[in-house]
């Protein structure tokens, strides 16, 4: 069962539980971004890169331009402008292939899951949906200590999680909605 007095799984009252759609914001490109980079009648300068870490990308022509931190419609605008220096009205369209995402739009998942990792946010992700994209959690795992960290109006707030219940005992009242920046803690069990 959730907190005394909460007003969901784990949650208090008033936690924020789910983005609207007109609070949910375009994709950002982020560090580890793939992104496919389409530029119409010139197949030569289509490619599809990764974004480095240091967050840009470099294609046929242009090199060194930050993609992280602009949605792909503004990359395509910066890469038109760049590539007008040789082309007469470049048209470019900009697709990302495999999503990271920039870290405060990640899902993080550290200690006892079978694959810690960092997830890309996407609309209507459960921790159920969390759970199954890390594997669940390992034999070691104390799923019912497990803390999320959620910031709430600028403030870092943990919450208590019962993974157990929910992943092993199919408990599916412990299933939350997950926010972007959200942390997931899974500590190992004393024995």
């Amino acid at each position: 069962m959730g907190v005394a007095g909460c007003g969901g799984p784990g949650l208090p009252e008033g936690a924020p539980k789910k983005l609207d759609v007109d609070e949910t914001p375009h994709y950002l490109i982020g560090p580890g971004d793939s992104v496919n980079i389409f530029v119409w009648r010139n197949e030569e300068l289509s490619v599809t890169v990764p974004v480095r870490p240091d967050g840009r990308i470099t294609t046929p022509l242009v090199e060194d331009v930050v993609a992280s931190g602009r949605t792909p419609t503004q990359l395509a605008r910066v890469m038109e402008n760049e590539l007008s220096t040789y082309i007469k009205e470049p048209e470019v369209t900009v697709m990302v292939d495999q999503f990271q995402g920039l870290p405060p739009r990640q899902i993080r998942v550290v200690g006892e899951a079978t694959e810690p990792m960092a997830l890309p946010y996407q609309d209507d992700l459960s921790l159920l949906d969390v759970m199954i994209e890390v594997g669940g959690l390992t034999e070691f795992a104390a799923g019912n200590r497990a803390k999320l960290v959620r910031t709430v109006d600028g403030e870092r707030k943990q919450y208590n999680v019962r993974l157990d219940d929910l992943v092993r005992d199919g408990d599916i009242s412990q299933n939350v909605d997950m926010l972007p920046g959200d942390v997931l803690f899974i500590p190992e069990a004393l024995f």
